[in-house]
């Protein structure tokens, strides 16, 4: 089932959740909606599944307008962040729930939710109450339970927030396989871009009730849309400066920027991902430029910190109050045996200018 957005609106008392949203969704997909906290990507969620009504707008699902339709009347499965399961109910019991609602037969019932509990990888489980599963577990049950009524749409708000970092890892490895098993048009609710990237097909980053991009995750990524993209999207070092006759200027160091060729000057932002960025000894290469010439920035190590097999290197350009943030991969960085105060020499690899209307990169 494709599902059409057109022009939603919602707003609780003065607080905008939603300003005028549009989207679609393919059949089979898989689509995150990514964003900080107050975006409106929940809400944009609950709406399409029935449970909150828009102040204006349409919703339409394979080309019926289901906008007043309720929840129970949308053929929606809908997972929580909290699992919310039956506590007194038996794992069997929980994913039963929705069919006995239903009045379907028991025999099949029986049936369909041993058929989930093995898709769930739940097999022999079925007795059990949720309190003697783990975290990672519970949450299979509650999308067995959302997959039991057999929706032509699945809807997830930040489905893997409850659990430790391991655990979320593996399950949603696992949901994208299920995904791919079912083929259900499936949308999910992040603020997590890793688990956005590993798991949609396609990413719908927002903000203030608005869409700021959507795209393939590597489109997303490598093509940010706005400034709030880019500086969503992971750490980034951000310079206020100019452009003016076709460049842009990063702590005086010029940068090509063709689409801006005009003398006037403007103020503009230079975004710089810290593995973007080349980092050596000073004394390994002439002063203020790199080995092929191009002009590189001098700077002292204030500090290292290990992230994994990544050690972020913290600078302090010279003639500059703000710190400049490098990461370089860990035997790289043992190799260099950098310590505070040495000097160092960057040079971008890459580089996004963003200038109101007008964004570049190199």
């Amino acid at each position: 089932m494709n599902i059409h957005i057109r022009n939603i609106s919602k707003s609780f008392g003065a607080f905008k959740a939603l300003d005028r949203v549009s989207l679609d969704v393919p059949a089979g997909g898989l689509l995150a909606l990514l964003g900080p906290s107050g975006s409106g990507k929940t809400t944009l969620l609950r709406i399409i599944a029935g449970l909150e009504s828009p102040d204006e707008g349409v919703i339409e699902e394979d080309g019926q307008d289901v906008t007043e339709r309720h929840a129970r009347q949308r053929e929606v499965g809908f997972v929580f962040q909290h699992y919310a399961l039956f506590r007194h109910m038996s794992v069997f019991e929980n994913i039963a729930f929705g069919l006995r609602v239903r009045k379907v037969a028991n025999a099949v019932i029986h049936e369909k939710v041993n058929e989930l509990l093995h898709l769930v990888r739940l097999d022999g489980l079925g007795q059990r109450k949720p309190s003697q599963l783990s975290g990672g577990q519970r949450q299979r049950v509650a999308l067995a339970r959302a997959l039991a009524i057999r929706p032509k749409i699945l809807l997830l708000d930040e489905p893997f927030g409850a659990l430790d970092a391991k655990v979320r890892v593996e399950l949603r490895q696992w949901l994208r396989r299920l995904h791919d098993e079912i083929g259900m048009t499936s949308v999910f609710v992040t603020h997590d871009q890793e688990e956005a990237f590993e798991l949609a097909d396609e990413v719908v980053v927002m903000n203030h009730g608005k869409i700021e991009q959507r795209g393939t995750p590597d489109d997303v990524f490598d093509h940010p849309a706005t400034p709030f993209v880019m500086d969503f999207l992971g750490n980034v070092n951000v310079f206020h400066g100019r452009v003016e006759n076709g460049r842009a200027f990063w702590h005086g160091i010029p940068i090509d920027y063709p689409d801006y060729p005009h003398a006037q000057a403007r103020e503009a932002c230079v975004y710089l991902r810290p593995h973007e960025l080349d980092l050596v000894r000073a004394n390994d290469r002439a002063a203020g430029t790199n080995g092929s010439g191009q002009r590189s920035l001098l700077a002292n190590v204030v500090r290292l910190t290990r992230n994994g097999a990544v050690i972020r290197v913290a600078c302090q350009p010279h003639n500059s109050i703000g710190e400049l943030h490098v990461d370089i991969p860990a035997d790289a960085a043992r190799d260099l045996s950098l310590n505070p105060g040495e000097q160092v020499s960057i040079t971008p690899r890459k580089a996004r200018v963003f200038v109101p209307d007008l964004e570049y990169v190199i």
